[in-house]
């Protein structure tokens, strides 16, 4: 049984409304006691406006205290590892864990030319942002053409990413995001389609790359999932997977929209992932 006084009222709605499958499950009763007064508390001001009135830091974001936190990576651990395809848990599982690896992703930005000018200029990578039909026109090999391909294989958006919510710092959210919103990029560069296989594969070498615990978590147990002659496929593309994050530079350090005319072959070369095998996905 869920406590619903231990949350407070506010971002017990928050929380209920941001991710309902995960709550759907639990019963929960009221405690009087921690429901919120109909009229301001006395005391410090300031210290009663940081705990009746969080601060949204940016859109959607929903201000969190470390037991919801706690809470919130408990059970989209559980519902990430049950269903492997439910993106929404691994979202908030990766929001709510993955705070010293974001940190250390910011960190390699902020010393990279290139990817200190992503933090500054905060590109977004969305429908209303590219030019579908001029990416249609480019030459087959190049990576605007060959992702826009990708798109359309595998019937997937840029707009189907969630966006973050539960991190509590306006540019690791923004971090967050553009990790999220490159992870189609990965599948285009890796040549890797959005079944459990190809999931596995970019999550390891994901994994390798941020450090971020989700995509540890997805590379773990993701091979779990598949069968018997997929997994044998595992072994050969894994190891591959991991040499090439070790041996790539940081991926958050491209700018992406501007390589679009660039053929894949080169970019690989340029980000430093290595030749894949001969095997069919």
């Amino acid at each position: 049984m869920l406590v619903r006084g231990l949350l407070l009222p506010h971002a017990w709605r928050n929380l209920r409304a941001a991710v309902p499958t995960l709550f759907s499950g639990f019963r929960y009763v009221s405690i009087q006691a921690y429901n919120a007064p109909e009229e301001a508390p006395r005391g410090d001001p300031d210290l009663i406006a940081q705990i009746t009135a969080p601060r949204a830091l940016y859109p959607h974001h929903i201000p969190t205290n470390t037991l919801q936190k706690l809470l919130l990576s408990a059970g989209s651990a559980f519902m990430s590892l049950y269903d492997p395809y439910r993106h929404d848990m691994i979202a908030v599982l990766g929001e709510t864990t993955g705070t010293l690896a974001l940190r250390s992703l910011r960190e390699k930005m902020s010393q990279d030319p290139e990817g200190a000018q992503i933090l500054h200029e905060r590109p977004r990578i969305c429908m209303s942002n590219l030019d579908i039909e001029r990416f249609r026109e480019l030459p087959d090999g190049t990576f605007g053409r060959e992702y826009i391909r990708f798109l359309d294989v595998n019937h997937v958006t840029p707009d189907t990413r969630m966006p973050v919510k539960f991190v509590d710092d306006q540019e690791l959210a923004y971090v967050a995001q553009r990790y999220r919103e490159v992870h189609d990029l990965m599948h285009t560069l890796l040549g890797m389609p959005t079944t459990m296989l190809g999931e596995v594969v970019v999550k390891w070498f994901e994994a390798v790359q941020t450090g971020l615990p989700m995509c540890m978590l997805g590379a773990v147990f993701g091979p779990l999932r598949l069968s018997a002659r997929r997994n044998k496929k595992v072994i050969e593309l894994v190891p591959w997977a991991v040499r090439s994050g070790s041996n790539a530079r940081c991926v958050l350090n491209i700018y992406y929209e501007k390589r679009w005319e660039q053929t894949v072959v080169s970019l690989r070369e340029e980000i430093g992932i290595l030749p894949s095998p001969t095997i069919k996905v």
